[in-house]
């Protein structure tokens, strides 16, 4: 079974940290956030994986090779310019059209069972499945809720809940079609698309650990957190 992952990004929110370091290497524990994912990968039976990399691409490349240290197979793809989300799949579709594909970020903690989650979405018949996780936003002001300038409403501080996507997708082949050639194109994009054709796209429900390690509060959380967890995020 096959998965890319996208460590193509500058992790610009992770200045200066990312100036010399990719954001897939960077350390959570002992070891780089992309390792942990690349263990766990294997752990559940993924034993494909193709790396779009980009920003200092050859120290990802260096430090992993062809994935002979962790006993799977790594392959490469570089992206010309920063292609987005979804963009580059289209460099390397002529190896992603035989089954269902993972596309996921190279920044994820998480404890996912990614077998579980590849079975959901085979049940679901969806061309798209998309992990998704509730987070809570507090509010720290009065919201006043108007109609024209008059207020109808008026809340100290609400908390809304929001599904949120986890940068975990399950693709069909077919979903490659609705990506253009040589030019950026995100996820988002990619999602309108598809709804606007009437494609099903599903959505995993996910209750467990995760974790976007995007920005420095989140990478001092992710410490504490793989030490916390070790025995369920280290396979």
């Amino acid at each position: 079974m096959k998965v890319v992952i996208l460590a193509g990004g500058k992790g610009r929110r992770l200045e200066p940290y990312t100036t010399l370091l990719p954001k897939p290497l960077m350390p959570v524990g002992e070891y780089p956030i992309l390792e942990i994912i690349l263990r766990q990968l294997k752990y559940y039976g993924f034993n494909e994986v193709i790396l779009a990399v980009g920003h200092l691409a050859e120290l990802i490349q260096a430090y992993f090779g062809k994935g002979e240290k962790l006993g799977i197979k790594i392959d490469y793809a570089f992206e010309p310019f920063p292609m987005g989300t979804v963009g580059p799949l289209k460099l390397i579709r002529e190896k992603l059209n035989d089954s269902p594909f993972i596309v996921m970020n190279g920044d994820v903690l998480t404890d996912l069972d990614f077998k579980e989650f590849m079975d959901f979405h085979i049940n679901s018949g969806g061309v798209l499945t998309v992990g998704v996780k509730k987070r809570r936003v507090n509010i720290d002001f009065g919201v006043a809720d108007l109609s024209g300038n008059v207020i109808v409403n008026y809340r100290e501080k609400p908390t809304f809940d929001f599904w949120v996507s986890m940068g975990v997708y399950i693709f069909e082949p077919p979903i490659l079609n609705y990506i253009p050639e040589n030019r950026r194109f995100d996820f988002p994009d990619l999602v309108q698309k598809l709804i606007e054709n009437g494609e099903k796209i599903a959505a995993y429900l996910y209750d467990g650990f995760w974790l976007d390690i995007g920005r420095e509060e989140d990478m001092k959380r992710a410490q504490y957190e793989f030490e916390s967890r070790k025995d369920s995020l280290l396979k």
